[in-house]
C-alpha cells in the first residue's frame, strides 16, 4: 500500500457552508435540535421517554466524592440492559447500559456547531456539562457511570454486553471534536486518562478482550491523530487483530467450550480480515469496518484493507436500500441476507446509514472510487435527513420505505415501525448522531493528499486546503450546475465526481475520468463550470428483491421520492405509472399522469384485466415524508 497517495478530509475548521440547503439544515440542528436534545437529556421535555443521561453523571460525580473521603458506597447490580425507575433503585443507575453516549454526541454536536457558528451560551453550557462529565471520572481514569454507580468491582467484567468501550469511545469522539472547535483540553485530558487504562488494561500480555459493540477502535485512531501517542494506535489495532480468533474471548470469559461460530451479531464471528460479507447488529458492522479502514490505513495494512473493499462491496450492492438505509431486519437490528430487502419491515436505522458514511469516507481517503461517493449521497439525502422532523423536535429510529398505519398499529412484526417521528427514545442513540453529522458535514464531502484535492459531494462551500483556497458555488439539488472557483497555492489536481444518476455531463475545463472522478490539472486561477443532466427517473431493482418486481423507485438527482396518503387517497398499492410517464417537477414535488386499479372485495375469484381509472400522482421527497400526520407512505410503486 502507499499511504503517501492516501487522502485525508478536511477538518471542519476549514470549510464554511454557504450551501442554501445544509446551511438550512445545520441552523436547525444549532437553533433547534441541540437546544431540545439539551432539555431531553436533563428529562425536562414532557411527553418524550427519561433519558437519565445527566443524572446519571451527577450520581457518579456524588459517589467518586464519597470513595476519594473514604466513605462506604452502597453497591447494586449490573445484570440488565435497561434499568427503570421499577427494576432499579432511586440510588442506581437509570436508563440503557449505553446511556452516556447520548451526552457525548451531544457534546460533540456542539463541537462542530461552535466552529459554524460561534455560541458563548452554548459553549458555556457544554463546558457546564463538560465539568459534570469530568467530576464522575475515577482516579485511576476509569469513566463509565453504570458501573461507578452500581458496582466498582465489576469492571470489564462483561465486555460483549454492557457497553464500557463503546460509552469510551464516544467520550473519546466528543473529546476530540470539543477540543478542535475550542482549544480547550479538560475533556481531552479526560477522555485520555481513561484511554490510558484502557491501553494499560488491554493487549497481548493482559486482558485479550475486545469491545462487544464497536467504536472504541476508530475513536482510539481519533486520539491517535490529535496527541500522536502511538499506543492508542496500537491498541485500536489490537482490538481489531484479536477479534474473532478462537476460543472467542466471550466464551473464554464465560467458562464455557466454544461449540460454533455464534457471534455474528457482534462481528467477533472471525477475524475482521476475514470477514467479506456484512452480517450482524448494522450499527456495530459500520462502526468496526470504519476503525479497520482506519488500521489499515495507518498501519499500511493490504490484507486489512481488501476486507474492507469487499464488505462496502457487498453492502452497497447486495444490502443497501435505494434511499441508503442498512440494516433491513428487526432481528438484531441486522443485515439479513442478499438481496433481502422488505420495504414494510425494513429496519433501516437511522445510525446504520451515518455509520455508513464513517466507513465510506476512510474507503474514499484511501481510494477514491464514486461508486462509494454515490453511496454516501444516497445515505446522506433520504435516510439521514428522513430521521429528523423539519421541525427538528421529532426523530425517527427506523425508516422503511412502505408503511400501513393499521399494520404498525395491530401486526406484532411490524411493529418497529412507527407511522409518526417520536419526541424522543429511551434508547436515544440516533437524535444526537444526527446533530454530530450535520454539523459536521462538509468532514464528508472533500479530501485531499499532497498533490489532490477531492470534491465528493457538491456542497456550497468556501473551503481552505493546502492545495488551494476553493469556492464551490451549488445548485446541484435544483439544476444540476455548480461553479468551482480555485485559487491554487501551488500546482495540484482537482478530482470532481461524476454521479451515478447523471447519463449527461459537461465540464467548462479538459478533463482525464478516472474511477468515476474527472481530474484537471491546476496551476493558476480558474473557474470549472460544471453541469450534470438533473432529471426524473424510474429505477428498477434486481429482480432478486422479490418484493419489488415491476415496482420502481422515482428519483431526482440525489432524491428519493415516495408517495403519501394525503396527497394520493388511501390504498397506495392501487397505483401504477406507465412505463412512459412524463413528470413534471414542482419544486420539491414531482406530478405524473397514473392509474388506480379500482378495488375488488372478493378475496378470491377468477383472473380477468382489472380496471383502472386515470389519477394525477403526486411524490414528495422521500425524507419529508410523515410531515403532515399519520396517513400511508410508499417509495416502490407498480409499473
Amino acid at each position: 500500500m502507499d499511504i503517501s497517495t492516501f487522502s485525508r478530509h478536511i477538518n471542519s475548521s476549514r470549510i464554511e457552508i454557504t450551501d442554501s440547503f445544509w446551511k438550512s439544515k445545520m441552523e436547525l440542528v444549532r437553533k433547534e435540535v441541540i437546544p431540545y436534545q439539551y432539555e431531553a437529556l436533563h428529562d425536562r421535555v414532557i411527553g418524550a421517554e427519561k433519558s437519565y443521561s445527566i443524572e446519571n453523571f451527577i450520581k457518579a460525580g456524588e459517589i467518586v466524592k464519597k470513595l476519594k473521603n473514604g466513605e462506604e458506597v452502597p453497591v447494586f447490580p449490573t445484570d440488565k440492559w435497561y434499568y427503570t425507575e421499577e427494576n432499579a433503585p432511586q440510588g442506581a443507575f437509570h436508563g440503557w447500559v449505553f446511556q452516556d453516549s447520548d451526552v457525548y454526541k451531544w457534546i460533540e454536536a456542539v463541537g462542530f456547531s461552535l466552529i459554524n457558528h460561534p455560541d458563548k451560551d452554548l459553549e458555556n453550557k457544554a463546558d457546564d456539562i463538560i465539568n459534570i462529565v469530568c467530576n464522575a471520572q475515577l482516579p485511576n481514569g476509569y469513566l463509565d457511570t453504570l458501573f461507578i454507580i452500581n458496582d466498582r468491582e465489576a469492571v470489564f467484567s462483561n465486555l460483549k454486553d454492557w457497553h464500557e468501550l463503546y460509552c469510551f469511545g464516544h467520550l473519546a469522539e466528543a473529546a476530540v471534536g470539543y477540543y478542535n472547535a475550542t482549544r480547550k483540553r479538560k475533556l481531552l485530558d479526560t477522555a485520555c486518562r481513561f484511554a490510558d487504562l484502557i491501553c494499560d488494561t488491554f493487549g497481548s500480555e493482559k486482558i485479550k478482550g475486545y469491545p462487544g459493540h464497536e467504536i472504541a477502535e476508530m475513536a482510539l485512531v481519533k486520539l491517535y491523530e490529535v496527541t500522536e501517542n502511538a499506543k492508542y494506535l496500537e491498541t485500536a489495532r489490537f482490538f481489531i487483530d484479536e477479534r474473532g480468533k478462537k476460543p472467542y474471548y466471550y466464551d473464554i470469559v464465560l467458562g464455557r467450550e466454544t461449540v460454533n461460530d455464534n457471534y455474528h451479531y457482534n462481528q467477533a464471528h472471525c477475524q475482521p480480515k476475514l470477514q467479506f460479507e456484512a452480517v450482524g447488529h448494522a450499527v456495530r458492522g459500520v462502526y468496526l469496518y470504519s476503525g479497520m479502514a482506519d488500521i489499515a490505513k495507518y498501519c499500511k495494512d493490504e490484507e486489512l484493507y481488501i476486507a474492507c473493499r469487499k464488505l462496502m462491496e457487498n453492502i452497497i450492492t447486495k444490502k443497501m436500500y435505494i434511499t441508503g438505509g442498512i440494516g433491513s431486519t428487526v432481528d438484531g437490528e441486522a443485515f439479513s441476507y442478499d438481496y433481502d430487502l422488505p420495504n414494510d419491515l425494513a429496519y433501516s436505522e437511522t445510525c446504520a446509514s451515518i455509520g455508513l458514511i464513517f466507513f465510506a469516507r476512510r474507503m474514499l481517503e484511501m481510494n477514491p472510487d464514486a461508486e462509494i461517493a454515490d453511496a454516501v449521497e444516497r445515505a446522506l439525502y433520504n435516510t439521514v435527513l428522513s430521521g429528523m422532523s423539519l421541525d427538528g423536535k421529532s426523530f425517527f429510529y427506523v425508516n422503511p420505505l412502505e408503511v400501513l398505519p393499521e399494520a404498525s398499529h395491530k401486526d406484532s412484526r411490524k411493529r418497529h415501525i412507527k407511522t409518526v417521528r417520536q419526541k424522543w427514545f429511551g434508547c436515544a442513540c440516533c437524535p444526537p448522531n444526527l446533530s454530530r453529522l450535520i454539523s459536521s458535514v462538509g468532514e464528508y464531502a472533500f479530501t485531499e493528499n499532497d498533490d489532490i484535492v477531492y470534491v465528493h459531494q457538491y456542497i456550497g462551500s468556501r473551503i481552505n486546503t493546502e492545495n488551494a483556497d476553493i469556492e464551490i458555488i451549488s445548485d446541484y439539488l435544483n439544476s444540476g450546475g455548480v461553479k468551482i472557483i480555485l485559487n491554487p497555492k501551488k500546482s495540484f489536481t482537482l478530482a470532481l465526481r461524476i454521479p451515478s444518476w447523471c447519463n449527461k455531463f459537461s465540464f467548462s475545463r479538459k478533463y482525464e475520468i478516472r474511477d468515476g472522478y474527472a481530474y484537471f490539472d491546476i496551476d493558476k486561477r480558474i473557474e470549472i463550470n460544471a453541469e450534470f443532466d438533473i432529471c426524473v427517473k424510474m429505477i428498477k431493482c434486481s429482480n432478486k428483491v422479490r418484493g419489488n418486481l415491476d415496482k420502481v423507485a422515482v428519483t431526482r438527482g440525489p432524491f428519493v421520492y415516495c408517495m403519501e396518503e394525503i396527497d394520493n387517497g388511501k390504498d397506495l398499492q392501487m397505483i401504477k405509472l406507465h412505463k412512459n410517464t412524463k413528470f413534471t417537477v414542482c419544486g420539491d414535488n414531482i406530478f405524473a399522469d397514473g392509474l388506480r386499479e379500482k378495488e375488488s372485495e372478493t378475496l378470491y375469484s377468477e383472473w380477468q384485466d382489472a380496471e383502472f381509472e386515470d389519477i394525477a400522482v403526486k411524490l414528495i421527497p422521500y425524507h419529508k415524508w410523515a410531515n403532515r400526520g399519520e396517513n400511508e407512505m410508499s417509495v416502490y410503486i407498480r409499473i
